[in-house]
């Protein structure tokens, strides 16, 4: 199981590398669980920070280069012996997940996202701290390429027309039906694309579902597709890692990331969609 729990967690304290994935420096600077780095979702994991940042080229949050993130798990004491667990407060959404699949992607096996995220922590009576944790740098993470699916712009073009494949979108429904769009400067979604909004991955108290829940909702929407052939974005590449964390919850995994996301779409001359017609997708 991808995901740990806060009991399990507080067991291991010890002898984790624990990385807060909460976006921006203002939240981690005010309380952190111990012994947690900041891993920040425009600086370490994507490009978004950078000055010749271009989202038609990638979309908002564009994967880093292998060699630099390597150099960053370096820099915060990671080998591939290190066991890491990743948090956030938004159930794995922002960006705890993209963390998981980030590692996951280098071939490091011993990775988990805090179940429940820093509510459940402080729930069960963890304490924030604002020290930040020594560390022992290590050389850059031996890895020289990504090494799970991935998918661009161009790939999307062919696997939205083939009816075997599944495009699908983790937008909430009103983004993916074009009702509304708070950070793309184009409302809509790839035509051909479901819909199944990330947060549906999670139970009202900020848990994930059981993997038997999880397994019966997206057979339903692969249809009796293998999970290989199912793509899966969202606006920037982030909250659609939790859906594919969700996917290896649910012993369904294989999917790609389309890591530009609609973000990337919506800027390019690629066919786009306004409002949905009814039933068009699941969200």
């Amino acid at each position: 199981m991808p995901l740990i729990s806060v009991p399990r967690l507080r067991a291991r304290l010890a002898s984790i590398r624990l990385l807060d994935a909460r976006q921006g420096e203002a939240d981690y600077a005010a309380g952190h669980l111990p012994g947690a780095l900041h891993a920040d979702l425009d600086l370490h994991l994507s490009t978004a920070a950078d000055p010749d940042h271009d989202p038609a080229a990638g979309g908002r949050h564009p994967l880093p280069p292998v060699a630099r993130f390597a150099a960053r798990l370096g820099a915060w004491g990671i080998t591939p012996e290190t066991e890491v667990v990743a948090y956030d407060a938004s159930g794995g959404g922002n960006a705890a997940a993209r963390l998981w699949w980030m590692l996951r992607a280098l071939g490091h096996e011993r990775v988990f996202v805090l179940d429940g995220g820093l509510q459940a922590a402080i729930g069960a009576g963890l304490t924030l701290t604002v020290e930040g944790p020594a560390v022992v740098p290590r050389p850059p993470y031996p890895a020289d390429r990504w090494g799970l699916p991935l998918a661009d712009s161009d790939a999307v073009e062919t696997i939205r027309r083939d009816p075997a494949r599944r495009l699908l979108d983790v937008r909430a429904a009103e983004r993916w039906r074009g009702e509304t769009e708070p950070f793309d400067p184009v409302a809509g979604h790839i035509p051909g694309s479901l819909n199944l909004p990330w947060n549906e991955n999670l139970r009202p108290d900020g848990h994930f579902k059981s993997p038997g829940a999880l397994r019966t909702q997206y057979e339903a929407l692969l249809g009796g597709a293998r999970p290989g052939a199912l793509t899966v974005h969202c606006g920037s590449g982030v909250t659609a890692c939790h859906t594919l964390l969700a996917l290896e919850i649910a012993g369904l995994p294989g999917a790609a990331l389309y890591a530009g996301s609609w973000s990337e779409w919506c800027r390019g001359e690629r066919e786009k969609s306004g409002p949905a017609r009814s039933g068009y997708g699941l969200g």
